[in-house]
């Protein structure tokens, strides 16, 4: 069985170019990895080395110019936008920095919006079991007004998580958070894959977010140029700065 078939993700020869002539940006330039079961992955990189870009293919939210994305052994370059959409919704979970809750809605019905938009109904228990998992079981009443960035930012990955997706995509999770909120996050996401078996994928500044993680790929200028594991954050903020460019 190819590996294609085997992660629940993987990214063969992944490319991406912006504008033309002049304006042509290469933001990806032939990334191949795969995103193994139960496993949870950091990506960083210098600010313009395609961490965002990578993140956002891998996901579906964009098609690539080249190259092939799986999800869950789905080619989503096989896909119509109506099929992509669906795979979106029912196999990939996104977290953001900015928790994109709806601040009229309280923390249970915005767990089950995804789902209800997508025409299921939910139950009561569904919505409590999924605020317990995220350690949020008595604030299922609260809107986000009432609650802290943190707990904010665990009612979003309860929502991600609400339809069991193969894979929760994470965008600098803990990036507008304190340092104890930041470290409740990456415990449960760390929960989740050790756990729950989920998978994760992270893009991250944050060299002791990235140090949670399974495995570091470190990008630049759109290409994958080191893999760390095992790695203290002082290693990975010391690798990151032999990217920096010397002026």
């Amino acid at each position: 069985m190819s590996a294609m078939t085997t992660a629940t993700v993987s990214l063969r020869d992944l490319r991406m170019v912006y504008g033309t002539g002049e304006r042509r940006v290469l933001a990806l330039a032939g990334v191949t990895v795969d995103f193994p079961p139960a496993t949870f992955t950091a990506i960083m990189g210098p600010s313009g080395s395609g961490k965002s870009t990578l993140l956002h293919c891998a996901a579906g939210l964009d098609r690539p110019t080249g190259g092939r994305v799986a999800i869950a052994g789905k080619d989503l370059g096989s896909l119509d936008e109506t099929g992509l959409t669906r795979l979106r919704r029912d196999r990939v979970g996104f977290v953001f920095q900015e928790f994109n809750l709806v601040s009229s809605l309280t923390a249970g019905q915005n767990v089950a919006l995804p789902a209800r938009l997508a025409g299921r109904r939910t139950s009561a228990g569904e919505i409590a079991a999924a605020l317990a998992e995220v350690g949020l079981a008595d604030r299922a009443g609260h809107r986000p007004s009432e609650l802290s960035g943190g707990q904010q930012q665990r009612v979003a990955i309860a929502r991600a998580l609400f339809n069991r997706p193969a894979v929760l995509f994470a965008d600098e999770p803990t990036g507008a958070l304190d340092s104890q909120s930041s470290r409740q996050v990456l415990d449960l996401l760390r929960t989740l894959v050790d756990e729950h078996r989920q998978t994760v994928v992270m893009v991250t500044h944050d060299p002791l977010a990235a140090a949670v993680a399974n495995e570091i790929l470190v990008l630049a200028d759109g290409r994958l140029v080191d893999r760390l594991t095992g790695v203290s954050a002082e290693s990975i903020v010391a690798r990151l700065a032999a990217l920096e460019p010397t002026c």
